[in-house]
């Protein structure tokens, strides 16, 4: 199927591309909703933060990229959603109605990990459009998943914290693979959600089997939300961001992930 990437900047929904092409889907088209005044938008439905280097993927995969302005709010915050004016929900629809128009995608691949509020209102916007959703990471066992996306060459940062144990000033900008470690015991510990579906953290991913090129970070400023004495809710601003080459031999050898990735 011709599907459109529904993108955050995250490892999962990057993830989830990894996951359809490996199913031999063809993502032809990269999504993304945006904040229209501020960095990050405390939105029930969309990571914001990290916005700024979005326009970016485009170049990385070499694909059209199609985004909206977060117009609406969470409004209808129900366990069942029906089409609502002016919640934020609107806006995904209009975004994807765009998409189906100029690029005649079947589906829409989403890293939907264990949000039921996000699942519904997905499944919601693609009923009405007439379009399949892929969401090959739900339900997944959480620990598993997360070893699974870095032994697949998924590299990501984490770009926001809000959780006992996570310090923006320690861990922000720390690799998932070094953060893994940590993000294991504080699950043990706490009940940390180790992919961090609880909201615990977020990711910015800098390169995976998919791009072209890597992303590559030149600068950044730590932006503290919250001076909680006990959690702490910290992110960082992308301040200048580029893409940069990769090699033949490194590109050869990060797509045999995606061939991993079809036989689990």
């Amino acid at each position: 199927m011709k599907v459109v990437a529904l993108i955050s900047g995250g490892k999962d929904s990057c993830y989830n591309m990894m996951q359809c092409v490996a199913a031999g889907h063809d993502i032809v088209a990269l999504a993304n909703l945006r904040p229209a005044h501020k960095d990050e938008l405390d939105s029930y439905m969309y990571q914001t933060v990290g916005h700024q280097a979005i326009e970016l993927y485009a170049e990385a995969m070499d694909l059209p990229l199609y985004r909206r302005t977060i117009q609406g709010s969470s409004l209808n915050t129900g366990r069942d959603y029906q089409e609502t004016e002016g919640d934020e929900v609107e806006d995904l629809y209009q975004l994807l109605s765009l998409v189906k128009e100029k690029e005649g995608v079947d589906a829409v691949s989403a890293g939907a990990i264990l949000s039921d509020y996000q699942r519904v209102r997905l499944e919601n916007v693609c009923l009405r459009l007439g379009l399949q959703s892929l969401a090959y990471l739900w339900r997944r066992d959480q620990e598993s998943l997360l070893s699974e996306m870095i032994s697949s060459d998924v590299h990501a940062i984490l770009i926001k914290v809000a959780a006992l144990g996570l310090d923006p000033d320690k861990h922000l900008g720390k690799s998932l693979a070094d953060m893994a470690p940590h993000l294991k015991q504080l699950s043990q510990k706490y009940g940390v959600h180790i992919c961090g579906e609880g909201g615990e953290y977020e990711t910015f991913t800098l390169d995976c089997p998919l791009f072209k090129k890597r992303l590559v970070i030149d600068s950044s400023e730590t932006t503290i939300h919250s001076a909680d004495a006990f959690a702490p809710v910290g992110y960082l601003r992308l301040t200048a961001m580029r893409t940069e080459s990769k090699d033949r031999v490194s590109r050869s050898q990060q797509m045999k992930s995606i061939l991993f990735a079809a036989t689990r």
